[in-house]
């Protein structure tokens, strides 16, 4: 009887190897880019890594917030978000990242290039409402990093969304972030029981390798 075929990888070299891996940069918009606890170390974490992820030839994937038409919201979000912003009525909700505006607009530090793809979406997740899973098994990928804003809602949401599909999934520690840095800390401690989280340097160390 021949050995079993090895078909998990075991160390982070073959788990970020470029030729299965993709990167999904989440909601990077300039209206969530402002509030964040540590903006201007975030962009150049950031910046940097997606210009090492293409040199390496890793393709990279964008998030976009697109809000459903008005009526079409489910009750339960609308009743979150009126949680969330301490108001009593939707029409008290704040009027964030609507299309068109320079707040809805990718950041332009870390915009997409060439034919980069920009998923819309309307959930905390990159799975639900979207072709991404399609996309990513048409492409052979096998690894997903995630990066963006926020830590603890749509890169949790995503992240734990893509190791229940059995993506291996990888946050990158110093490219996320959050208006709220103990909620960014604490996400990050609650991530390492489903993905592997990895500063950017540990990453870039194996991609040099190649």
């Amino acid at each position: 009887m021949s050995a079993a075929r090895k078909f998990w990888y075991t160390s982070l070299k073959e788990i970020v190897d470029p030729e299965h891996t993709a990167l999904v940069v989440w909601d990077c918009m300039n209206g969530l880019v402002k509030t964040i606890f540590n903006r201007e170390e975030f962009l150049s974490n950031l910046k940097s890594f997606i210009k090492a992820a293409r040199k390496n030839g890793v393709p990279v994937v964008y998030t976009r917030i697109v809000p459903l038409p008005k009526g079409y919201e489910s009750a339960w979000r609308t009743f979150n978000l009126m949680q969330r912003y301490g108001v009593d009525s939707p029409e008290k909700l704040p009027k964030l990242l609507e299309p068109g505006s320079p707040d809805a607009e990718l950041n332009a530090e870390i915009a997409p290039a060439g034919d980069e793809v920009v998923i819309p979406k309307s959930t905390t997740s990159i799975f639900i409402g979207t072709n991404f899973e399609n996309l990513m098994r048409n492409r052979g990928i096998t690894t997903i990093l995630f990066t963006g804003i926020a830590t603890e809602i749509g890169i949790d949401s995503s992240a734990r969304d893509s190791s229940n599909r059995g993506f291996y999934t990888v946050v990158v520690q110093d490219c996320v972030s959050s208006h709220d840095q103990e909620m960014h800390a604490a996400a990050l401690k609650a991530l390492k029981t489903v993905s592997l989280v990895r500063p950017a340097k540990d990453i870039l160390a194996e991609w040099k390798l190649k």
